[in-house]
């Protein structure tokens, strides 16, 4: 049977992979962090958690095929689009989730693996199943974004009880509500509209605003505990993180002093996703070309 390009295409968008692809960067960043000479286990790692990435995204796109019928935003997903068949989506995913899981046991570590299926439980039964209960799923679903740096820093062979891991951890747990809640701002009304909870329904857009702004100074604090935690160790790099943690505060004055287009809040979505990019990318150069004495 001939593959087409446009199969080909569904089943990439099945994998999300620009999502999958962020985490695959977030656990190679969590694996330099660890102190372990970069090689053939940050590969393994990254390649792990961006297979478990994609797994995890099609088996979620799997679960909610018939929400996403109902909402303009992913009415042409692959599933009800009709592109792909739910069966064959399920089989994609599980495949992927084992060959992730296969390629993190090449990091001669059993903690990676263990937390790479722990990703896909809390993702794909608990997260999922709680966003039909609640609007605030994702304050549990947001430890998911800490996961994929602990994997590719157990990979490297750092320690648990590390200060440094727990800095680490924290700034990506902080920034995955205030992103989420960004795009609630914009498509709440479709989430309704599905029979999803939506914080649309609870709070005014004022009052979001307001909860907007004050979670995304919290993500932008908790990026400055990673180089006085000394997680980076170079005084520039410091520099840089407290510039980029201060122009995320003034993001999120923007977002709360805006007025009742949805204008301020996609912008703020965009930036909020080049800070995080911004942040691995700092700490990864300051672990490949820069060692000097932390902080």
């Amino acid at each position: 049977m001939m593959v087409h390009g446009a199969d080909i295409k569904s089943y990439m968008e099945l994998c999300k992979l620009k999502i999958s692809l962020f985490s695959a960067f977030s656990a190679a960043t969590g694996f330099m962090l660890s102190g372990h000479r970069i090689g053939y286990g940050l590969s393994a790692a990254a390649a792990g958690v961006f297979f478990i990435g994609c797994g995890a995204c099609a088996l979620n796109q799997y679960q909610e095929r018939d929400v996403d019928a109902r909402m303009p935003r992913t009415q042409g997903r692959p599933l009800p689009s009709g592109r792909i068949r739910p069966a064959g989506a399920l089989y994609f995913a599980i495949a992927l989730i084992c060959l992730g899981s296969f390629v993190l046991l090449l990091t001669d570590r059993t903690a990676p693996v263990l937390l790479g299926l722990f990703a896909v439980i809390w993702y794909n039964i608990i997260y999922t199943a709680l966003k039909r209960k609640t609007a605030f799923a994702v304050i549990p679903g947001a430890l998911l974004g800490a996961v994929s740096p602990a994997i590719g820093w157990f990979s490297g062979g750092g320690e648990p009880t590390d200060h440094k891991l727990i800095a680490l951890c924290f700034f990506f747990f902080m920034w995955q509500a205030p992103h989420f809640w960004l795009l609630m701002m914009k498509r709440g009304d479709e989430y309704k509209n599905a029979g999803l909870p939506s914080l649309t329904e609870s709070f005014s857009r004022t009052q979001l605003r307001r909860i907007i702004f004050i979670w995304t100074g919290a993500a932008a604090v908790s990026a400055l505990f990673i180089p006085f935690g000394g997680v980076a160790g170079n005084y520039a790099i410091g520099a840089i993180l407290f510039a980029a943690s201060s122009w995320m505060v003034w993001n999120g004055i923007k977002v709360l002093m805006g007025d009742e287009s949805n204008t301020d809040c996609t912008f703020a979505f965009r930036r909020m996703n080049i800070f995080v990019l911004l942040v691995m990318l700092l700490l990864s150069l300051d672990k490949l070309f820069i060692n000097r004495p932390a902080f």
